[in-house]
């Protein structure tokens, strides 16, 4: 009896992780609403209500959670609210690298929204930090389990970023 209770406890308690996960069918297609989030806030709006409702979060969907606080920052009109949600955008991504370190994807989402942030306004600490670890990957051709398209777009966008050395640069052009 005692084994029957841990057996249902254990499937309960995988299901209830597994509720907020998403599959891989609907990581894609959240990634290709993150690209058309980009010019559209009220899309940007109903991804957020829709990750940040979910329980027991991934790092990865706290990841999008984060993109999409930046995307909010992007498309709000008010520069406090612009300032607000890139502050929760940045505290956002940092509690799912905190979850995840080695994950490229993370690393880049961060990068990106740094990238694009003003520097003057003193959000943009994690650049080195993150371009260093992106770097790291692609020496060490440790991509976990992002896809080749996405290794190709990362490549990319660092290198477009201007941000990378000649010798960054030369590690990069290898994967696109």
């Amino acid at each position: 009896m005692r084994k029957f209770q841990i057996l249902l406890l254990f499937f309960f308690g995988s299901i209830q992780v597994s509720y907020s996960q998403l599959s891989p069918k609907e990581v894609a297609m959240l990634k290709t609403d993150l690209i058309k989030a980009v010019e559209n806030s009220a899309l940007t709006d109903s991804l957020y209500l829709k990750l940040s409702g979910l329980k027991n979060k991934t790092a990865l969907v706290n990841g999008y959670c984060g993109t999409l606080e930046a995307l909010k920052a992007k498309h709000a009109w008010n520069p406090y609210n612009k300032i607000k949600y890139v502050k929760q955008s940045l505290k956002t991504m940092q509690k799912a690298i905190d979850m995840d370190a080695e994950n490229l994807e993370l690393r880049f989402m961060r990068f990106s929204i740094e990238h694009f942030t003003p520097g003057f306004l003193g959000f943009s600490k994690e650049l080195t930090v993150d371009r260093k670890e992106i770097i790291k990957h692609y020496q060490n051709r440790n991509f976990g389990v992002a896809n080749e398209e996405l290794i190709k777009n990362v490549a990319r966008f660092m290198i477009d970023s201007k941000r990378c050395s000649a010798a960054e640069v030369n590690i990069l052009k290898k994967f696109i």
